[in-house]
């Protein structure tokens, strides 16, 4: 039977092999070409009623014909509806939940092959369960992607009397599991799971299977495929999409192992102490914003002099002055407490848009090592590539991909560019009524900090929660320093502090409650208030930091104000922060601004917000030529040098 490509659901076997992926380019689908969502959610609650009537045994007699049914008939828009009324009947009788219009509405759009965007606190969490179990009753391999371990856990775990209504189970797969555990996880109908791992397990996979050019086809259907971890590339689910397709989408996924190479280590260090002979601004030029150095001609010849009695690779130019810049940036770029951490004698790399550790990433090009040289670690052994891989060209080769987040809008085009994937914006189930107050900017932290501390005591003392946002680790310990000083009690949340998030993230919505947190408190959570706080004026969220991108802004915004609740959020920032210098135009026209006896500059409102505005453009146009330049560096590696083939 020849099914429509939008019903057809890609499961293991003879029709679409043992070890589904998609290899072609997917296609660009217009806004245009959308469903008829508000129909379906009609029919989907029409649709509903026939199910609550039955009771267990016929209900589950029920699934199965309707499983029946979608094998021979493939996820037509019948079918999907009808399995979606099943899965919110059964979220009602496994959970107690009651899914909105707006949840069905999103699920929709996922199944769609669509990114929803959906406002905090309206259910992402129920609407991806509704989409991967309606994806797993149509006998598809469904992985649901999240922000960290705990989240993958806790969602497996809580969502597990849902499945089973559906005769279903869901698996789940974190990072110190073993092979076997992580074999079983996936061979689940429903597998929730970072985006980390699944891509390091996929990798693994094209190990196992042994390919190393473009000859996938051939070895799919003859090597024995019983030791592969995953079931392929069949539908995923992403949470929090934006931050993995578009923010981490710089960073290459390495699969590599350990290796002894005397030379390579002698390079380092080497390396590592011509750079010390360097001078800042007469032999080299730090480039904060580009994370570099650059050697000025006087430099150059410099190291040239320095390294004359040095052989072997010393002897290319372009090989010494990249290797020794590199070193150059560990010591004079990357700061501790700000791009990484020190812990337990590792260094472990800050991820600046989610504000939490990532132990286990290091820096490619021996950056690592040089930082770790910088702080007297033990340097990790050397280790050679066997396979990479960017989430750009991972994520499009699952033949189902959908996701939602609460910020997409200003990513569309790139989203829809890259991975194919349209964006539909799902209106809130009651309306915003968060305060939005007038940006501030001030002369120094020391300034600001002092406005922050008055700004809270306000809030204590109205019985209002204060939830503020500051761009590193060692910003937040600054102001809590601050804050401690000023006699007010405070929680602080940062990467340091990561095992305790979700019990701090659960308090912060308690009447008078201070918490000052990176971005790690703007990601993946919701803060529930306290009976009291709506009535007080609800969270007050204060933004003391200027983000690469209005999206990283609008999910601090939205941690107040959920569902309808009361809340108001600020921002507030000072000239000496990183990145304010370089919005446009900002240092001279505070020169001519007024100055209050605060250290608050008089600058109008909507000025400052334009030049802001206009400074996060001007960097997001900057990462997305960066972003395209990687995709067409790894589509050029992959072609040449990558287990798995063209992918084209």
């Amino acid at each position: 039977m020849n099914l429509p490509l939008s019903s057809r659901m890609p499961l293991p076997g003879l029709v679409w092999g043992s070890y589904p992926e998609r290899r072609e380019a997917p296609q660009i689908r217009w806004p245009w070409a959308r469903a008829p969502y508000s129909r379906q959610i009609t029919a989907v609650r029409q649709a509903i009623g026939d199910w609550v009537s039955l009771d267990d045994r016929a209900f589950a007699t029920r699934l199965r014909t309707l499983r029946a049914h979608i094998g021979r008939d493939g996820l037509t828009p019948q079918r999907s509806v009808e399995a979606l009324a099943a899965a919110v009947e059964a979220a009602h009788r496994g959970l107690g939940l009651q899914a909105y219009d707006t949840q069905i509405h999103a699920a929709l759009i996922m199944l769609d092959n669509r990114l929803a965007e959906m406002a905090t606190g309206e259910g992402k969490t129920l609407a991806a369960a509704l989409a991967a179990s309606v994806g797993a009753l149509a006998g598809t391999p469904v992985h649901v992607l999240t922000a960290n371990d705990y989240l993958v856990e806790r969602d497996a775990t809580r969502l597990a009397p849902f499945y089973s209504c559906l005769g279903l189970h869901a698996g789940f797969v974190t990072g110190p599991m073993g092979e076997a555990e992580r074999r079983n996880a996936y061979a689940a109908p429903i597998c929730y799971v970072t985006a980390r791992e699944v891509v390091f397990d996929y990798l693994r996979d094209g190990q196992r299977r042994g390919f190393a050019r473009a000859d996938l086809q051939r070895r799919n259907t003859s090597q024995g495929h019983s030791e592969a971890l995953l079931r392929g590339l069949c539908m995923a689910l992403v949470d929090e999409a934006d931050s993995l397709l578009i923010d981490e989408a710089m960073t290459p996924l390495i699969l590599s192992r350990q290796v002894r190479s005397g030379p390579a280590r002698a390079l380092t260090w080497q390396a590592w102490a011509l750079a010390g002979e360097l001078v800042a601004g007469l032999d080299f030029t730090p480039v904060a914003t580009a994370m570099r150095v650059t050697l000025t001609p006087e430099g150059s010849a410099r190291l040239t002099a320095l390294s004359a009695a040095l052989d072997g690779r010393w002897r290319s130019r372009r090989l010494r002055e990249e290797v020794v810049c590199t070193a150059l940036a560990a010591r004079h770029v990357y700061r501790r407490d700000v791009h990484y951490l020190v812990r337990d004698g590792q260094v472990e790399i800050v991820d600046e848009v989610s504000g939490r550790a990532a132990p286990g990433r290091v820096w490619s090009r021996g950056l690592h090592t040089f930082v770790e040289l910088k702080e007297g670690c033990r340097p990790t052994p050397d280790t050679e590539t066997l396979a990479q891989i960017t989430y750009q060209r991972f994520f499009p080769r699952y033949h189902r991909l959908g996701g939602m987040s609460g910020t997409l809008r200003e990513a569309r085009g790139e989203l829809r560019e890259i991975y194919g994937l349209d964006v539909v914006c799902v209106p809130s189930r009651r309306p915003n009524s968060r305060k939005t107050l007038a940006c501030r900017i001030y002369d120094d932290r020391h300034a600001l900090w002092g406005a922050v501390t008055e700004r809270v005591s306000e809030c204590r003392a109205s019985g209002r929660p204060v939830l503020i946002g500051t761009s590193s680790v060692a910003e937040s310990e600054n102001l809590s320093a601050r804050l401690a000083a000023a006699g007010i009690p405070h929680t602080l949340l940062n990467a340091r502090l990561d095992a305790s998030e979700a019990a701090i993230v659960a308090c912060a919505g308690e009447p008078g409650q201070v918490t000052v947190a990176t971005n790690m408190a703007g990601r993946g959570t919701d803060i529930p208030l306290a009976a009291g706080v709506a009535a007080a004026g609800g969270l007050h969220v204060l933004n003391c930091q200027l983000t690469a991108s209005r999206r990283i802004d609008r999910q601090l915004e939205g941690r107040s104000a959920r569902q309808g609740d009361p809340g108001s959020t600020e921002h507030w920032i000072s000239l000496d922060m990183s990145r304010v210098s370089e919005a446009s135009g900002l240092q001279a026209l505070t020169r001519w601004a007024g100055q209050g006896g605060d250290g608050r500059i008089r600058l109008r409102p909507w000025l400052l917000d334009a030049l802001l505005g206009l400074g996060q453009w001007r960097q997001g146009r900057r990462e997305r030529r960066a972003r395209r330049a990687l995709l067409e560096a790894d589509r050029e590696w992959e072609r040449g040098l990558s287990f798995g083939g063209p992918g084209e």
